[in-house]
């Protein structure tokens, strides 16, 4: 009984150390809600908008005209990248729109929004 108890830690372990967890963004982010919300099935890199404004790319706080570079550089190797916007709600729209139109200008045409799922 003790070898078959033994094995059951080994397994457990060996999946706590291998198992891959979504990264946040790290900052307090109040995502809007969305009766529509849905996973996004690839691959994609994270833009987030703070309340106050700040944007944070790959969990590196930036200005809005450093995402272009950092995305432009990140197609090259991996050409069907996307991108998420996790945005606070009480972020202005005008706020949104730019960094999508950053984000489109670094060639990345598969932008998202990130929700949560309305109960």
């Amino acid at each position: 009984m003790t070898p078959l108890i033994d094995m059951v830690f080994i397994l457990l372990i060996f999946f706590v150390v291998t198992t891959s967890f979504v990264a946040e963004t790290g900052v307090g982010i109040e995502r809007p809600r969305a009766g529509s919300s849905e996973s996004l099935p690839r691959e994609s890199v994270t833009v987030a908008v703070s309340g106050d404004g700040q944007i944070i790319v790959a969990d590196k706080k930036t200005g809005l005209f450093s995402i272009r570079p950092y995305l432009e550089k990140q197609r090259r190797n991996r050409p069907g990248l996307a991108a998420v916007i996790v945005a606070d709600k009480r972020v202005a729209i005008d706020r949104i729109v730019r960094v999508m139109d950053e984000i489109r200008a670094a060639g990345v045409t598969d932008i998202a929004l990130a929700t949560e799922r309305r109960e």
